[in-house]
């Protein structure tokens, strides 16, 4: 039997725009119709973010297209929020610290783990663009060393 299982879903532009602080696993209350677009790679999660809301954990801006050969496509809502599974000790965590100044909670990536879809979490604080221009320079001095290391010019 072929394994259909997606790689990881990344949102790089989490990890440019944040430092992440801490990162927490979650799962997600998925249709059936959700699972069989993830498993050809239809997921999109660069715009997306974490909203608490009471004692439950919300997905929003998250885009899952359907197939092509789904025959209900109104029943498909591609934008809605999707419920994260967490229990109360988590949630209750991720609230005192998102209501503190400058943090945020925002999706990292999307995987399978066994046979259910996760995602992870990031408890984050926004960069400066002083230190996004400070990352690009480092980030540039490591490509060049790399360079001048395998050419071995030194």
């Amino acid at each position: 039997m072929k394994n259909h299982k997606t790689k990881k879903v990344f949102n790089k532009r989490a990890v440019y725009d944040y430092f992440i602080e801490k990162k927490i696993e979650s799962g997600m209350v998925l249709h059936g119709w959700e699972i069989k677009s993830i498993r050809s790679g239809k997921i999109n999660i660069n715009n997306s973010y974490i909203f608490i809301n009471k004692n439950e954990v919300f997905l929003i801006g998250s885009v899952i297209d359907p197939l092509s050969y789904i025959n209900d496509y109104k029943s498909c809502n591609t934008k809605r929020n999707r419920k994260l599974l967490l229990n109360k000790k988590e949630i209750n965590f991720l609230r005192g610290y998102t209501n503190r100044s400058g943090y945020t909670l925002i999706s990292i990536s999307c995987y399978w783990k066994k046979s259910f879809y996760k995602l992870q979490i990031g408890l984050a604080k926004s960069k400066q663009k002083k230190d996004k221009r400070e990352q690009e320079k480092k980030h540039e001095w490591d490509l060049n060393k790399r360079r001048l290391m395998k050419n071995k010019i030194y």
